[in-house]
């Protein structure tokens, strides 16, 4: 089968890739660049900043999060989607990963649209919401995700993906167990400093602070920190093999839902092996003694981490090649993209008989 015209829709908070933290955005870029390589049309729609070998249909000059001048994000997701709907036409089909700003344009319109979530479902909030919109086709980032809402749409699980050669099997020679992401209470940062001082490791933190997040990083995590615990804020991409290689394990300590969790298959591809708490997705991405350890309470993390070098390195980066390339990934959303279409005109062949 012949290429699709695709239109890519990303968040316009970071650039796409990141200039530092962004999930969302991070996937976005993995996606859109395997989906060019494989010859499809993408059109990306995407900050000014993006780099990228689609087209981009670019908004404002900078991603908003680094755009002190913007007092209203959403204003700028609206122009956009307006933009996205006159061009409606001259796409296959629209890929949406603004959450649901989108909905009542999509359906009013009736565009060719899926929409991959790739936040928390578990407020409360969103239950009336996407009552009203069950119908939809959805993406879940992982099978976890979907269990607030195990009534909408949902069309498929894609597990994110990264390039192969984007990082390379470290050796783990920094001897330090790694915390990655961002500062909050539900990523447990104070967990991980509990955990690395009981066993008598150092920790190496680099992590992006949300305004939001400041009082709890000041009142519970700064105070904790000391000559065992190293604290190096926010870094780019071109610092995660170092930081990832180096380390003996990473540590992922979360308390909530986690939809996916990026770092998790980043260190993975470092062969470095992921010691984390049971929640969300992590039972579905970490293999649990071949890419790390899922655990329970603070005492399993905190014995994982001294036992951890038992496993093998290799085997980690080939499970992460096995599982979480963008190769697989990019495949995955076509085979999505062909059903819906398939779909839509299964669904013009009947109206018309």
């Amino acid at each position: 089968m012949g290429g699709l015209r695709i239109a890519v829709v990303s968040p316009l908070y970071e650039s796409v890739p990141p200039q530092l933290y962004g999930g969302t955005e991070r996937v976005v870029s993995y996606l859109t660049e395997e989906l060019v390589r494989l010859g499809h049309e993408v059109t990306l729609f995407a900050s000014g900043d993006s780099r990228t070998r689609a087209r981009l249909r670019a908004y404002g000059a900078t991603g908003l999060r680094l755009d002190r001048a913007c007092r209203d994000p959403l204003a700028h997701h609206f122009a956009m989607l307006q933009d996205v709907a006159a061009a409606a036409r001259d796409f296959d089909i629209i890929h949406f990963n603004i959450d649901y700003l989108h909905f009542p344009v999509t359906r009013a319109l009736g565009l060719p649209a899926i929409t991959t979530l790739h936040g928390r479902l578990d407020l409360p909030d969103l239950v009336p919401l996407y009552r009203r919109y069950a119908d939809l086709p959805l993406v879940s980032i992982s099978d976890a995700q979907r269990a607030p809402l195990p009534w909408v749409s949902w069309v498929a699980t894609v597990h994110h993906g990264l390039p192969a050669d984007f990082l390379r099997q470290g050796d783990g020679s920094g001897g330090y167990l790694a915390f990655l992401g961002r500062i909050s209470p539900e990523k447990r940062p104070d967990r991980a400093i509990r955990i690395a001082r009981r066993t008598g490791i150092p920790l190496k933190m680099a992590a992006k602070v949300d305004d939001a997040d400041l009082d709890y990083f000041h009142s519970v995590v700064e105070p904790m920190l000391g000559s065992d615990v190293e604290f190096s804020g926010e870094i780019g991409d071109g610092d995660k093999q170092d930081f990832l290689g180096n380390a003996r394990a990473l540590l992922f300590p979360i308390d909530w839902p986690e939809p996916f969790g990026l770092v998790m298959i980043e260190s993975m591809a470092c062969g470095t092996p992921v010691i984390a708490f049971r929640g969300g997705s992590v039972a579905e991405v970490v293999d649990d003694g071949v890419t790390g350890r899922v655990v329970a309470a603070e005492d399993e993390a905190e014995a994982a981490a001294l036992a951890i070098d038992r496993l093998d390195r290799a085997a980690c980066r080939r499970r992460f090649e096995e599982r979480f390339t963008d190769a697989r990934m990019a495949s995955d959303y076509i085979r999505v993209y062909r059903q819906l279409l398939q779909g839509r005109a299964a669904g013009r062949h009947a109206e018309a008989a």
